[in-house]
């Protein structure tokens, strides 16, 4: 049966993990992510499942001991905070153009570098564009409650295996930090060798018998070859926009401005749309749930419906670009954000909006439209 506890974001993403039947977890102690590794510590899962769970000693060995893990065609994971992941970045990079499923956590803090432990969204860029070299993307997962946490576990190893491709869950730590209920899923088993080989025979390294060698690498020194090898990473990533996009559009039905955000933003958005609704103002709120896919096409359909758009992060604006890019000016577009580790509040997101949109004499006339702000 299922399980309802009162949790961390950080812990019911490490629970879920066991019960999802990782095989193997290895990572670094990090703040604001450090109960993940902690609460597998103390659930002790390989007498549970069998679960490997390792602290490397180090960021870097922890993301090459994923590699090597994943080789072999098992469920493996690994968890940190921006800087950590920007250790990671090489070996993130190897997985991706090894075509390697993994599965990689971000609960981001503010930066640049040590930057402070309060939670931040400006890891944005790092997650959806790449972050490592080479042409490559990462299919990006952003959970807005504890919930979200737990249940995007397994959703991410389904995409990753689907696309033998490392996913990112980014996360913050206000969601990781912050305490929810959380309906945890019965355990699952652990796949056992014999079923690792049967679905993953065909490019893992399960052991070799009646096919020719498996070899897991991301160079090829042939540039036509090379060049194959990264058009194919492209079809995935065309193959993900089409059928693994995932958004949530709340009160956009009549909105005539809307908000545009991810993860913990996102959820002191909605307030703001309810604030501004008794106030008068038609606010509606688009949060996109993987950054990569985007939600472009729903974005460009909604520009020819609203009069201005506010992209609301806890950076100085990074999202935003890519608001831009999908409403093609259509339709005035205006970042709002805090840094540093200050969460913003509904009342200043609707401020912002004000300011910014409403009130700067920017937003596109309607003439079928009542020009005044109920």
């Amino acid at each position: 049966m299922s399980e309802l506890k009162l949790m961390k974001g950080n812990e019911a993403l490490a629970e879920a993990a066991i019960r999802a039947g990782v095989d193997a977890y290895f990572g670094y102690p990090i703040t604001p992510q450090s109960e993940v590794i902690e609460h597998l510590m103390l659930e002790k899962p390989e007498e549970r499942t069998g679960m490997v769970v390792l602290q490397a000693e180090s960021e870097i060995a922890a993301i090459n001991m994923v590699y090597g893990a994943a080789s072999t065609g098992k469920k493996v994971m690994t968890s940190s905070s921006s800087p950590g992941v920007s250790l990671k970045m090489e070996g993130i990079s190897y997985l991706a153009g090894a075509e390697l499923p993994a599965v990689i956590v971000n609960v981001a803090r503010g930066g640049p570098g040590l930057g402070t432990i309060q939670p931040s969204q400006a890891d944005y860029f790092q997650a959806v564009k790449g972050g490592g070299h080479g042409d490559y993307k990462l299919y990006v997962l952003a959970p807005a409650s504890v919930q979200e946490m737990a249940d995007f576990v397994e959703d991410a190893f389904d995409i990753a295996f689907k696309y033998r491709a490392p996913v990112m869950i980014l996360s913050d730590g206000l969601i990781g930090q912050m305490m929810e209920k959380v309906t945890l899923k019965d355990q699952q088993e652990r796949l056992s060798d014999e079923e690792v080989i049967k679905r993953n025979d065909s490019w893992a390294t399960t052991g070799k018998t009646d096919r020719k060698r498996n070899i897991i690498t991301s160079l090829d020194l042939q540039p036509d070859k090379m060049e194959a090898k990264v058009r194919n990473l492209m079809k995935k990533y065309k193959q993900m926009e089409k059928e693994d996009l995932r958004y949530e559009m709340i009160d956009c039905d009549d909105a005539e401005y809307l908000l545009v955000a991810y993860g913990s933003s996102a959820r002191i958005a909605q307030k703001a749309v309810v604030l501004g609704r008794e106030k008068g103002l038609k606010l509606g709120l688009l949060r996109p749930i993987t950054l990569f896919p985007f939600p472009k096409q729903q974005l460009f359909d909604l520009a020819d419906r609203v009069k201005g758009i506010l992209s609301v992060e806890l950076s100085t604006g990074q999202m935003v670009e890519d608001v831009k890019l999908a409403v093609e000016h259509k339709v005035p577009v205006e970042h709002f954000g805090r840094t540093g580790g200050i969460i913003h509040t509904p009342e200043e997101i609707l401020e912002a909006l004000e300011q910014k949109i409403i009130n700067n004499g920017r937003t596109r006339h309607h003439p079928t439209r009542e020009s005044s702000i109920l």
